[in-house]
């Protein structure tokens, strides 16, 4: 593992990119999981025999 207080700016830059993408990915992937789930729920929400 690199010190990242002898970090340059080019590595900064890089791993902030990299925290950005990995982020943006996991909250699009959150919401693909959201919206499969509302679709399948979907038609079952309203057959509730209770």
């Amino acid at each position: 593992m690199s010190d990242p207080s002898r970090e340059t700016d080019v590595e900064l830059k890089a791993r902030r990119g990299r925290n950005i993408a990995l982020a943006l990915g996991l909250v699009l992937f959150v919401i693909l999981i959201f919206v499969v789930t509302i679709i399948r729920l979907g038609g079952n929400v309203t057959n509730n025999p209770s």
